[in-house]
């Protein structure tokens, strides 16, 4: 069983270089994501008249952020994995690829990473908004909450398959690709519903440069148990249970 392996770690590596440095990796990685999503999105609005909510947005939504998370990956996975989510660091976390402590100092950096984007994103764009996440006219929150446990689902199970399994081989090397295209796609699917967030991090800086805070519960409750379900099945059905958990280096 994953649960078995789960590892609380120590304090200690809140000061430990390796873990800083993984930590400052994500904070960067994760600044670079949502500049370029987030932005796509502001860029859109402004060249429409405010009005971003149209097919050809959400295409350029898609596209942007596939894109942006290709590369925020690619340029970190050398050093901390490259999770540039909460989510993806918690699902790891379940199938004892990285500590609790760890985990906590990856989040932090996120976090930090998606509010400093949002930031920098008003103030170059003279004091334009940015967009926090908001349900869809006709979508409840259970709705979105089932949206974004399925969306989330299908991104961490992406990472694990490609990414986290020990038999992954060469196709490990695409990880970063195939893990832009889910979320890509899945933006197509649910981004006209809740806007497709999957991930904590990228709900939360928007949310707070905003200040609005409309059902966002929900884009921590839904990406967390996707990525759990994800996390659990994945490593109960597909990895050796005798292999060992991978070296936090690693992932």
């Amino acid at each position: 069983m994953p649960v078995s392996r789960i590892a609380i770690g120590g304090h200690e590596e809140f000061r430990h270089p390796g873990a800083l440095k993984a930590a400052v990796a994500e904070f960067i990685s994760t600044l670079i994501f949502v500049f370029a999503g987030q932005g796509s999105g502001m860029a859109f609005g402004k060249l429409t008249d405010g009005a971003p909510n149209t097919p050809s947005g959400l295409i350029a939504a898609a596209v942007a952020h596939g894109f942006g998370l290709f590369v925020a990956v690619a340029i970190g996975a050398n050093i901390s994995g490259g999770h540039v989510n909460p989510a993806v660091t918690f699902g790891a976390f379940i199938g004892g690829n990285i500590t609790l402590f760890r985990g906590i100092l990856y989040i932090i950096a996120q976090l930090l990473g998606s509010t400093v984007a949002c930031f920098l994103l008003t103030f170059s764009c003279g004091g334009m908004a940015t967009g926090s996440f908001a349900l869809s006219a006709g979508v409840s929150v259970w709705n979105a909450l089932i949206f974004e446990i399925v969306m989330t689902f299908g991104l961490v199970y992406t990472v694990y398959a490609t990414a986290v399994d020990p038999k992954k081989g060469d196709i490990g090397i695409i990880a970063p690709l195939a893990i832009g295209f889910i979320v890509g796609a899945n933006i197509l699917a649910g981004g006209a519903f809740t806007g497709a967030s999957m991930n904590p991090a990228v709900a939360f800086g928007p949310s707070l440069v905003s200040w609005s805070w409309s059902c966002h519960w929900v884009y921590w409750a839904g990406p967390f148990v996707g990525a759990a379900m994800a996390a659990l099945i994945y490593d109960l059905l597909f990895i050796d249970q005798s292999h060992q958990p991978l070296p936090s280096t690693d992932f």
